[in-house]
């Protein structure tokens, strides 16, 4: 069995064989041969594991696990509660956003690692969702909300620009004094 699904949470919502079936298919997708574990457990469960093998005392919504046995690639763990959370934000079901975990997690245990490949693991994460059928990455929704607001910049030439017309709107009402450069 090329994966197993564990859900220890009382998420009722979620269907065990549709994730299954899900899974074997991201399994496929992100070219995995050996077995893959996954975990649907708790905020409670995740932030221990973080805070055990990351060092974050945080949960968080999906962990990956590689694995050094060669008959398995490795674990996923999913925090129902934060995929239940994102759902509601993004505006799609728990079971999508769980979805969407599996396949993130499934690419890490791959070898990819979005924070040091220069994109190419967000560019095969979209292809793959697309593929699969999937809404927008974790990895494009990650991004998009960590993007700061660009400050507005003026430049000087602007500014002069921006008051010349004003100066010469309150001469024509006959409200100013023009100037001459």
């Amino acid at each position: 069995m090329p994966v197993a699904i564990q859900i220890d949470h009382r998420n009722s919502k979620l269907k065990p064989q549709e994730l299954l079936a899900f899974a074997k298919r991201a399994h496929a997708a992100a070219k995995l041969k050996n077995t893959v574990t996954i975990l649907i457990s708790s905020n409670v469960k995740l932030r221990a594991l973080n805070r055990s093998f990351r060092g974050k005392d945080k949960a968080t919504d999906v962990l990956s696990f590689p694995s050094a046995n060669d008959s398995h690639a490795g674990d996923i763990a999913i925090s129902a509660e934060m995929a239940a959370d994102n759902a509601t934000q993004y505006g799609h079901s728990t079971a999508e956003e769980v979805k969407i975990l599996i396949l993130h997690g499934m690419l890490h245990l791959a070898g990819h690692d979005h924070e040091n490949d220069s994109g190419e693991m967000a560019r095969l994460e979209n292809k793959l969702r697309k593929a699969l059928g999937l809404q927008a990455s974790l990895i494009d929704r990650t991004e998009k909300l960590s993007e700061k607001p660009k400050a507005n910049r003026i430049g000087k030439k602007t500014v002069r620009t921006a008051a010349r017309r004003v100066s010469r709107a309150s001469v024509a009402k006959g409200r100013g004094r023009q100037t001459t450069k």
